[in-house]
């Protein structure tokens, strides 16, 4: 008791009240030295329960044609017409370039005239052999005269060979002369006017590029893989049966309806950037996606298993990192390290520090400290669906890494 109090107890005792009244002098001395009783503080807290929740993965993609192809002349010669329009689409056989014909097309009517030659000079070797073949069962002629005949027939036979092939060299000239386009897609820009000169395959008339369908290319690195690979081998990562589903976003936010599939990854690391390249191919009939533009990618139909959610607010930040208060036994707080690396929905994931059963604090957490004693009633997320906060400042689709698997 303090000095005070006594001094007060003893006064009260002298006097004729104290004298009168001694029980309530005794218990006025008693309230005087114990302090009021505070009752617990009373928090809300979830229980935390493994769950099963997609698994959102996104990457930084670049739009490519899947097929962009450099025009090129197989002849030398003037350009005497260009039909199209740069920038367009054009279907396969479309003309773009014509080269001039005049010397590509006499070559080929003198190697046509080489091939009649040769196969006139054929069909007299062929009668003359036809001729002396019987004579010589009869002994009207020598062996040597066989012989003879059938070599000329050989030779003429080989003649028309090759005028034959002088004549097919000579037509895939003159139809090179016809520049076309090879695949149906976009045309670019004419490398060449009318009136210039192609000197052969080395000059670049114009660029084709396939955009329906069209590939997206995305790099996760190779720590990313690793954890990937990890989290399917403890079956805490779950894959679709079949082909793998990526959907697509574009610069301003917008999704890509139809998804694309992923159809190709690099088999090794990239030295030089400790990526691997994977590669998803879209349908594009509407030419959405352009080639060239940067995509936010995402992979589809991947679950994520044992998954431990707790509401965002219950997730606190240290000197040390991120915590959370818990509720043990007797109803004492305690304080628990955890990894909340992703967001689902307005809930952190937990991938490490909490396990199944634990009271995790959720709110209150202001009044509290380790070694408190507590009152913990239930969490209610339907409350705070009425009031708002569900949802609250948390992207629909948070920028997650390959690593993080939530």
């Amino acid at each position: 008791m303090q000095p005070n109090a006594l001094h007060r107890c003893a006064a009260a005792a002298r006097t004729g009240v104290g004298f009168a009244f001694p029980l309530l002098a005794a218990l006025a001395c008693h309230a005087a030295q114990a302090p009021m009783q505070m009752p617990p503080t009373e928090v809300t807290v979830v229980t935390a329960t493994p769950q099963s929740i997609p698994a959102h993965f996104r990457y930084q993609g670049l739009a490519r044609a899947s097929k962009h192809i450099i025009v090129r002349a197989q002849v030398a010669g003037v350009v005497i017409a260009r039909p199209f329009v740069e920038g367009t689409d054009v279907v396969k056989g479309t003309l773009l370039y014509q080269i001039d014909t005049t010397q590509y097309a006499a070559a080929l009517r003198n190697a046509a005239g080489s091939l009649e030659d040769a196969q006139s000079k054929q069909v007299s070797a062929d009668i003359n052999l036809k001729r002396v073949r019987p004579l010589l069962a009869e002994r009207a002629v020598a062996q040597s005269t066989l012989d003879s005949a059938e070599q000329v027939y050989r030779q003429a036979e080989a003649e028309v060979a090759s005028a034959q092939a002088a004549v097919d060299q000579a037509r895939k000239s003159y139809t090179d002369c016809f520049v076309r386009a090879e695949v149906s897609g976009r045309v670019g820009i004419a490398y060449l006017v009318l009136g210039s000169r192609v000197t052969g395959s080395s000059d670049s008339l114009t660029t084709l590029d396939q955009v329906d369908p069209l590939y997206v290319e995305f790099n996760p690195s190779d720590q990313d893989i690793l954890a990937w690979r990890r989290e399917i081998a403890a079956k805490r990562l779950t894959f679709p049966s079949g082909t793998l589903q990526v959907r697509a976003y574009l610069a301003d936010g917008s999704v890509v309806q139809q998804p694309g599939t992923l159809n190709f990854a690099d088999i090794s690391i990239q030295s030089q950037t400790g990526t691997q390249t994977l590669r998803a191919t879209f349908k594009n009939p509407g030419h959405i996606l352009q080639p060239g533009a940067f995509v936010k990618v995402e992979l589809l139909d991947l679950k994520r298993d044992g998954a431990i959610l707790v509401p965002q607010r219950s997730v606190q930040q240290g000197l040390t990192g991120s915590y959370v208060y818990v509720v043990g036994d007797s109803n004492t707080i305690g304080i628990r390290p955890v990894q909340a690396s992703s967001w689902y929905g307005s809930q952190w994931v937990l991938d490490d520090g909490i396990k199944a059963g634990d009271k995790v604090v959720v709110d209150g957490t202001q009044k509290i400290y380790p070694g408190a004693k507590v009152n913990p009633v239930a969490y209610k997320a339907a409350a705070d669906a009425a009031t708002g906060t569900v949802g609250q400042d948390v992207p629909a689709s948070p920028a997650i890494p390959l690593v993080s698997g939530r």
